[in-house]
């Protein structure tokens, strides 16, 4: 399994009730695979999954599922418990439907770079299912160098990885210069996604996507093909939306904007998030292109 394209981690919706509504979150996944997505992400921290409980948790993986009908579904799994973590893939590989799990660098406890390579290894030799690296050091506290970035490609099963830095920093320029053979780097930081797929990623998970999803999609097309004057042409607009869309914790401001599209029932997250200021939603609204 090599994840490229344009990949869009779902937002959880969630009835006038606080439910968890499963028909909008399949008609969004429906939307975004017809508008050009590759695949879709379940369970992506735009997904809310640590207000999720288990059964929940599994809903949304199912949705998900069943709507890719076959078309790549990464689903997020991960923390900063290795034995845990080990309990959970286990689990998601008997889930049918899913092809890879996006597993987040250990947050908040800040291992060594020797742990963080200790714990993907144990991870990957545990599970069935490839693991995607999800690399984001603005959430977790921990910034893997371009050493380690390298290390944990070279373990059997690790496929890949979701690179969420928020600047162009050296080790992802070196990265991508000459990336590790059947290794592939997707960009994660959504205002940054237009500069790494010029550097030669193989495609994004960008929940900026979730609005707009063609003009992500030809965005991403135009720079895997080759194409410099459109990709830039394309970028530059989309940039702009991802900021706005970020402007305030995600996914508050994506979810004003799904819900004043009438997208999903309402615009509601879960604490310890707030729903988005009206002027954060209608800005984001004036940025699409």
């Amino acid at each position: 399994m090599s994840p490229r394209g344009l990949f869009v981690p779902l937002v959880t919706p969630f009835g006038p009730t606080g439910a968890v509504d499963v028909a909008a979150l399949e008609k969004l996944a429906g939307d975004v695979l017809d508008n050009g997505a590759d695949g879709l992400v379940a369970l992506g921290t735009t997904g809310e999954p640590a207000t999720l409980d288990a059964v929940e948790r599994r809903a949304v993986i199912t949705a998900c599922a069943r709507v890719a009908a076959g078309r790549p579904l990464l689903v997020g799994v991960g923390g900063n418990n290795t034995r845990a973590g080990v309990d959970a893939l286990r689990d998601l590989a008997g889930v049918p439907g899913v092809t890879a799990a996006l597993v987040p660098v250990p947050p908040y406890t800040r291992p060594s770079a020797a742990g963080v390579a200790a714990h993907f290894t144990q991870l990957a030799a545990a599970s069935s299912l490839p693991l995607l690296v999800y690399n984001v050091p603005h959430r977790t506290g921990l910034a893997v160098d371009g050493a380690t970035l390298r290390e944990l490609a070279t373990i059997p099963g690790v496929v890949g990885m979701k690179q969420a830095t928020a600047a162009l920093d050296a080790d992802t320029v070196v990265l991508l210069a000459d990336p590790p053979p059947d290794f592939v780097v997707l960009a994660g930081d959504d205002v940054m996604a237009g500069p790494l797929l010029a550097l030669g990623a193989a495609g994004g998970i960008l929940a900026s996507a979730h609005v707009a999803t063609d003009r992500w999609a030809a965005m991403v097309g135009a720079w895997r093909r080759g194409d410099a004057l459109a990709a830039r042409a394309a970028a530059a607009p989309l940039a702009a939306l991802a900021a706005a869309l970020f402007a305030e914790p995600n996914p508050s401001v994506i979810k004003g904007v799904l819900h004043a599209q009438g997208r999903i029932p309402t615009a509601d997250v879960r604490l310890p998030l707030l729903p988005a200021t009206p002027a954060a939603v209608e800005a984001a609204l004036a940025r699409i292109p």
